[in-house]
């Protein structure tokens, strides 16, 4: 069977936005990872070898046991062959167990080093990056992945390593009892080594795919289900259900393209065990009738063959297990592999004056939204940035708080491009405040205290009114310490944008760019909140862009975005008069309120 050609799709257009890392790299993680953690991984070995070497006594001793009684031996010998079978079997099950424990601590270790790993690398990035990778993806990797891979880190792992230390002690133990039965393994060799090489060719190309289809699978439907109301404005229910259904159908394919594999994989490596174990027993009678081998070699022979089944069989059951590991390992660590932006780290803007020239930006290669901005800002001014649904206003805001690095042109701040600057180092300059918020499950002072650490509960409360929050907050069951959040006390929209706010009072950026930052409050409210603020943001560079033109009338100046174009700029006195595109937004804007 071969992958399913109806359901071939380029590498871009499984993966998305986010690269997946190449075996190479996954190889090289996993040994930074075990470098890591090289005492618990080497104290994994040594017990577990001690325990393998433990558990070949007891074939030498039945071998001779059984030579034994064939000669005659008396009861004390066999007294003593249990003796020591029940020390050996007892030091076996003892450092096994030990074993076990430290194979379980290592993988945990290991999970939690790469769960870190992730989340630190992921918090890292771009915003921008993150954004267009979507939602799906993200989650997927996060969730699905993660789940997949702590199957085979908490056992794989382990698995795998006590299963090469005792396979290579028996095995040495069976060359060391009789070197010509050992050769009965040439026999499997063959027929694991081709089965083997068959299916690992195939399966991580196989499990990648169809870890990556699931991928598409979830972002399709979390699409539909974030944007529902839309889809269902412009009856697109019935789209949607076929794309989610051909995207299912693509997961299904490669779902069963992986089943086919291990249906040929596992039968093939069940028939190849019992070829060494018949060869060892024919070659064994054989030989042994023609005086070449002893009775004990031959017993010792057959249960070494037998012990040797199980770590052989161990190693390719998890090292199957692995493939699914691996290739959400190599999505993982794939974020990684996302290339950082180039940056002066040893650079700090030299002022606060913020210059847009020649900006040209899209989101689609080869679709720019802004077309040639050029503005310039200076510290302490208040610029209201207007225009039609569509125009661009929140992509140039976007840029000029440092979100994005412009396709053409440049956004500067003193005398340092935007772009060059390390994400924290911005942030400490500029602050971007949108719409969309998130409140953090915890308290409310834990909420607010991520934008200042070290801030008190009077400069909290502080913030909060500033804000017009803190009557709400004093009217929760334990004030600022009121568990919030998923499951937790729930805040409605305009209280999410009223906590924004107060952690943008207290991160004291020097300049600000508020994307319709009130725009969840009732207008009455908004305007409210609007006025407190003016003096908290007094001296500061404010940049907002608003629907709403009275934020427009109290800016000392007004830029008009029309097609992402610059079409106007002025004070609001200045367009009335122009009687342009501002003064027909305004004229409609108060009849419509």
């Amino acid at each position: 069977m071969k992958p399913p050609e109806s359901l071939e799709f380029t590498e871009k257009s499984v993966e998305g936005k986010l690269p997946v890392s190449s075996p190479k790299s996954v190889r090289e993680y996993v040994i930074a990872l075990l470098r890591r953690r090289r005492t618990l991984f080497l104290s994994l070995v040594g017990l577990n070898a001690v325990a393998a070497a433990a558990s070949i006594v007891g074939p030498q001793i039945l071998g001779d046991l059984v030579q034994g009684i064939g000669e005659g031996v008396d009861v004390s010998y066999v007294n003593k062959a249990a003796l020591v079978f029940l020390g050996a079997l007892l030091v076996q099950t003892v450092f096994t167990r030990w074993a076990r424990i430290r194979g379980a601590i290592l993988g945990e270790s290991v999970l939690a080093d790469l769960r870190e790993d992730f989340l630190t690398r992921v918090v890292a990035l771009p915003p921008g990056v993150v954004e267009r990778a979507g939602t799906g993806d993200l989650v997927t990797r996060t969730t699905t992945d993660v789940d997949r891979l702590s199957w085979a880190v908490r056992l794989a792992v382990p698995e795998i390593a006590i299963g090469l230390v005792t396979a290579t002690l028996v095995f040495a133990a069976l060359v060391f009892t009789s070197p010509i039965l050992a050769m009965s393994w040439l026999f499997a060799v063959p027929v694991i080594v081709g089965a083997t090489r068959w299916y690992f060719k195939r399966a991580p190309y196989g499990y990648r795919h169809e870890m990556s289809s699931y991928a598409a699978v979830n972002a399709g439907i979390a699409e539909t289900v974030d944007a529902g109301r839309t889809v269902e404005a412009y009856r697109l229910g019935g789209a949607r259900v076929q794309r989610t259904d051909n995207a299912i159908k693509r997961w299904v394919g490669w779902e069963r393209y992986t089943l086919y594999l291990r249906n040929v994989f596992f039968p093939s490596i069940e028939i190849s065990y019992a070829l060494p174990l018949a060869a060892v027993l024919a070659m064994g009678g054989w030989l042994y009738v023609d005086g070449q081998v002893s009775l004990a070699q031959v017993t010792a022979a057959v249960l070494y063959t037998q012990m040797l089944i199980e770590p052989v069989d161990i190693i390719l059951m998890w090292y199957d297990e692995l493939q699914v590991g691996q290739a959400s390992l190599a999505r993982l660590i794939g974020v990684h592999d996302v290339p950082d932006p180039e940056t002066d780290g040893s650079r700090e803007p030299q002022g606060s004056d913020l210059h847009a020239h020649d900006v040209r930006y899209g989101y689609r290669e080869g679709k720019d939204v802004l077309h040639g901005v050029t503005m310039d800002i200076e510290p302490g001014d208040r610029v209201a940035i207007v225009g039609p649904s569509g125009a661009g206003k929140s992509t140039l805001g976007r840029l000029l708080a440092g979100l994005h690095a412009p396709r053409m042109g440049t956004v500067e701040m003193g005398d340092v491009a935007l772009a060059t600057l390390p994400t924290e180092t911005v942030r400490k300059h500029v602050a971007l405040v949108t719409q969309e918020h998130h409140v953090f499950i915890g308290t409310l002072r834990d909420n607010l205290l991520l934008a200042r650490p070290g801030a008190s509960d009077t400069q909290l409360w502080e913030a909060l009114g500033a804000v017009d929050a803190a009557e709400w907050a004093h009217a929760l069951p334990k004030g600022i310490l009121t568990e919030v959040g998923t499951g937790r006390q729930k805040l409605t929209p305009a209280q999410a944008q009223q906590l924004a706010l107060a952690r943008l009072v207290l991160a004291d950026p020097h300049t600000l760019v508020l994307d319709e930052a009130t725009s969840l409050l009732d207008p009455r409210a908004a305007r409210h909140l609007e006025q407190s603020l003016a003096a908290v943001l007094d001296g500061r560079t404010v940049i907002a862009i608003a629907h709403r033109l009275m934020t427009a009338h109290d800016a000392k100046r007004v830029v008009v975005v029309e097609d992402g174009l610059i079409s106007e700029s002025g004070s609001h006195d200045q367009l009335v008069d122009a009687d342009g595109a501002y003064a027909a937004l305004w004229r409609s804007w108060r009849d419509e309120d």
